[in-house]
């Protein structure tokens, strides 16, 4: 038999063609092309029907689909004096990308030598009647979780309450905001425009308040439940262990925003879970998977809610988990110690035997931005680790060198001091590096030059190109020039801005003796890694490790003298950040503990020993 196949929408033709085949192709194009003219169609009756309400009938049918007509295509129809059936082949493409393919007969009747085409519902498809119409339904996908370092899934399932006010019931409405905006508060929720939300609102409105885990709705329920309008319900939604646990890092789970639809047109329907921030976000699509798509047929009840017939079905694909270093009990070690700090606060840590990155916090309420990865800020004094390398790797001074600590130094009319106005005369190297002597490094920085502090700096991964999976800022040295500018750069003020991820990678590298990129996430791994850096020279770490326990054992972190366990290493760092008011620092400290290196910084927060050693005790301490 010959095939019809549809290749063009414009193709046309007459009711009195010669054969049912011409008026089948004719009618299949007027099907996706919305012009019927000159086709003719008669009822099963056989009542000559218009060309506008057999269009009609057909997108009433299609319902959903109406705008997205199929491809058709037919084989020559059997034909039986003046009866012909043509057995026609529909392919709809469905919104979500599936192509639904069925078969449908299409009868034929021959009268005043003229072909016509018998409409009725089944056209469209065989169990289509009268007032039925086709929908689509979006299948959701079982979306895959992020893993730690085991494998265990970090996302869970987890019961929830939804704190809503019901408009109409709150009597108290200034009294019932005020209650719920101190309780909130420590869940880091803001209620500063709830008054005004609810006021505009229908009265049988509901104002979704927070949406808390069932564990902090428990502390606070005693006090809220009884508030004039309040209302509340159980839900389950998709969390991670804790309400801070790596939040700034992974990001949260929940529904599509308007937001989310306008920017990927097509790609969610409301009610739809997605990713927002972290690595949630950065790899929704493959943590979500690919939705399913069911055709339904709607049939209209004459009574009631109409009734639903499924005709076929595309299951969806589950997404694929994502696999991270994180590990759960040091994760949740770095949360508690970033939480007892108010001002904005981070910590990497990093296992130093294979660079892998095991607790990234973020602190108040686990960060609205993951600052321990993408802050560019002044290291401070933790950079003369940096520096020390590279003086010792150049043997301008050993760790037993005589070095001048007075209280001032000047490099081109830039006078350098120390803190408090610390002074300690000519002192043994290793001494003016525990005490964190700034004038001591500015007065060496002429001897190590630029391309010595840049060469210290790349060997410890400071502004290489690795990548852990995630965004991420590696850090970036001052060029060193003018000689001012390389006196402050070296110890760690100037130009030279880093992030705690990238710190926390140098201090990895000093204990291991060797730089590795960090990492993050492993499957799916980050393409292409960073040629491997030489290791470090073995009469260089050795002493700077050394000089590094001196800052513990009798410089300025002694207060990690008493954490249990194994010696702590380390280097604190203060660091100017507004040329405007020198009086506003960051504090920072990096260091390890056995197999763990850790990078601390607290934003505004004072010194390195005030404000970041605190959190490191905590911290290791917890471990």
């Amino acid at each position: 038999m010959t095939a019809l196949v549809l290749a063009s929408t414009s193709l046309t033709a007459c009711s009195g063609s010669d054969g049912p085949g011409d008026t089948l192709n004719a009618f299949l194009a007027g099907w996706r092309s919305g012009n019927l003219d000159g086709v003719g169609v008669v009822s099963a009756a056989g009542q000559t029907m218009s060309a506008a309400d057999v269009n009609a009938a057909i997108r009433a049918l299609s319902g959903e689909l109406a705008d997205t007509p199929p491809e058709l295509s037919a084989p020559e129809p059997a034909e039986d004096k003046t009866l012909a059936t043509g057995d026609v082949k529909v392919t709809w493409t469905l919104p979500g990308g599936h192509r639904w393919e069925y078969q449908t007969p299409v009868r034929l009747s021959k009268g005043d030598d003229a072909w016509r085409v018998v409409w009725e519902p089944a056209v469209v498809h065989p169990q289509l009647k009268e007032g039925d119409e086709l929908r689509v339904q979006r299948i959701a996908g079982t979306r895959a979780a992020i893993l730690d370092a085991a494998g265990s899934p970090i996302f869970s399932d987890r019961k929830v309450v939804v704190v809503g006010i019901h408009p109409k019931l709150a009597t108290s409405l200034d009294s019932t905001v005020a209650t719920l905006g101190t309780e909130m508060k420590q869940f880091g929720v803001d209620l500063s425009g709830l008054k005004a939300e609810v006021e505009a609102a229908e009265p049988d409105d509901e104002v979704v308040v927070a949406t808390l885990r069932d564990t902090d709705y428990a502390k606070i329920k005693a006090k809220i439940e009884n508030l004039p309008g309040l209302q509340t319900r159980e839900e389950t939604r998709f969390l991670a262990p804790t309400r801070v646990f790596a939040r700034a890092l992974l990001g949260t789970v929940g529904d599509v925003t308007k937001e989310d639809m306008d920017a990927k047109p097509g790609v969610f329907e409301i009610g739809d879970q997605t990713g927002h921030g972290g690595l949630q976000e950065r790899y929704d699509e493959q943590l979500r998977g690919t939705p399913g798509e069911a055709v339904v047929i709607t049939q209209a009840a004459p009574a009631g809610e109409p009734t639903f017939t499924e005709l076929w079905r595309a299951e969806p694909a589950a997404g694929k988990p994502v696999r991270t270093t994180l590990d759960p009990k040091i994760q949740t070690a770095a949360d508690d110690a970033v939480s007892t700090e108010a001002k904005r606060a981070a910590l990497v840590a990093i296992k130093i035997s294979d660079g892998s990155i095991v607790a990234v916090a973020n602190g108040p309420n686990g960060g609205a931005e993951n600052l321990a990865f993408t802050a560019q800020v002044p290291p401070g004094s933790t950079y003369k680790m940096v520096s020390a390398l590279g003086l010792l790797d150049a043997n301008i001074v050993g760790r037993d060198s005589p070095v001048a600590c007075p209280k001032t130094f000047t490099v081109d009319g830039r006078t350098f001091n120390n803190a408090y106005d610390m002074q300690l005369g000519t002192v043994p190297f290793h001494t003016g590096f525990a005490r964190s002597c700034n004038t001591a490094f500015a007065a060496l920085s002429a001897k190590l030059g630029a391309p010595g502090l840049a060469a210290a700096s790349a060997q410890l991964g400071i502004g290489g190109t690795w990548d852990v999976g995630a965004e991420a800022y590696t850090g970036k040295v001052s060029p060193g020039t003018p000689a001012a500018e390389l006196a402050a750069a070296a110890f760690g003020q100037g130009k030279t801005v880093v992030s705690p991820l990238a710190m926390a990678a140098a201090t990895a590298a000093v204990a291991r003796g060797a730089f590795a990129a960090p990492k993050l996430v492993i499957d799916p791994a980050p393409a292409g890694s960073p040629a491997p850096v030489a290791p470090l020279k073995e009469t260089s770490v050795t002493p700077l490790k050394e000089m590094m326990r001196e800052v513990v054992t009798a410089g300025t972190a002694t207060d990690l003298k008493s954490v249990k366990g194994d010696p702590v290493y380390g280097k604190t760092g203060t660091a100017e950040f507004d040329d405007t008011d020198l009086d506003k620092t960051h504090g920072w400290f990096v260091g390890w503990r056995g197999d763990i290196a850790v990078a601390v910084f607290v934003e505004e927060g004072g010194t390195g020993g005030g404000a970041a050693v605190p959190l490191v005790k905590n911290f290791f301490s917890a471990l």
